[in-house]
C-alpha cells in the first residue's frame, strides 16, 4: 500500500486543528518546568506585576506558534517546512509553562490571544510567501526581538520571584538558538522599514496583553 501524500488542503486541515488546540486546549510541555530555588513570599504588588508580565509572554508564545504555523504552511522548501515545525514544538514547553506559572500567581491570560494568533498567522503565511530566505530570515530578526523583550522582563520582576526568572531565562536561551538556526540555514536580513514594523506591533501586543 502506497504512503498516502498530503497536499496542500490536507496542511490548512492540519493547521486549523493546530489553531484550535492552541487557543483552547491546555499544552503540554515535553520538559519540565526550569527549577528554582525556594522563592520569597511576593507581596500583592509584585504579584501582580509578575502575572501580568507572564500574561505577556504568554500571549507571545501564542503569537510565536502562530508565526511557524503560517510560516510552514507557505514554506517552499521541505526542510524549511519541517524547521518551522520542528521550531514550533519546541516553543509549546514556553507555552506550557507560561500557563503554569500564570495560574500559580493567579493570573489569566490575555483575552487577546485570538487576535494576536490571526494577526501573527498572517503575516507568517505572508513572510512565508516572500520565499525561504526571506521567511528564515524574518524567524532570526524575530528571535533577537524576543530576546530582547524577556531580558527586559527579567530585569522587571521582583527579586524575590525566582521561579518567573528562571522560566524567562530558559526561554531566552532557546529563542537564542532558534535565532542562530534560523540564520545559520540562509536566513537573510530584513529591510529596516519591516524590523521597524516588527518592534511596533510588539510593543503593541505587550502593552495590550499586560492590561487585558
Amino acid at each position: 500500500m502506497n504512503a498516502r501524500r498530503f497536499d496542500h488542503l490536507d496542511r490548512v486541515i492540519g493547521e486549523i486543528d493546530k489553531i484550535i488546540k492552541t487557543l483552547t486546549v491546555p499544552s503540554r510541555a515535553s520538559r519540565t518546568i526550569p527549577d528554582a530555588p525556594a522563592e520569597g513570599e511576593l507581596a500583592e504588588a509584585e504579584r501582580l506585576n509578575s502575572a501580568r508580565l507572564m500574561r505577556v509572554n504568554h500571549s507571545g508564545e501564542v503569537a510565536a506558534q502562530a508565526l511557524y504555523q503560517g510560516q510552514a504552511l507557505t514554506a517552499r522548501d521541505p526542510l524549511v517546512r519541517a524547521a518551522m515545525h520542528q521550531a514550533a514544538a519546541e516553543e509549546i514547553d514556553h507555552l506550557a509553562w507560561c500557563e503554569q506559572r500564570l495560574k500559580e500567581l493567579k493570573g489569566q491570560t490575555s483575552l487577546l490571544n485570538p487576535l494576536w494568533y490571526f494577526g501573527s498567522f498572517s503575516i507568517g503565511a505572508l513572510a512565508g510567501a516572500f520565499g525561504d530566505r526571506a521567511s528564515l530570515g524574518f524567524i532570526a530578526e524575530t528571535e533577537k526581538q524576543v530576546e530582547s523583550h524577556l531580558r527586559d522582563h527579567v530585569g522587571r520582576l521582583s527579586a524575590k520571584d525566582l521561579r518567573s526568572r528562571a522560566i524567562l531565562e530558559q526561554m531566552t536561551h532557546d529563542e537564542v538558538r532558534h535565532g542562530a538556526k534560523a540564520a545559520s540555514m540562509g536566513g537573510k536580513a530584513l529591510p529596516f522599514p519591516i524590523t521597524w514594523a516588527m518592534r511596533a506591533t510588539s510593543k503593541l501586543m505587550t502593552r495590550g496583553s499586560y492590561w487585558i
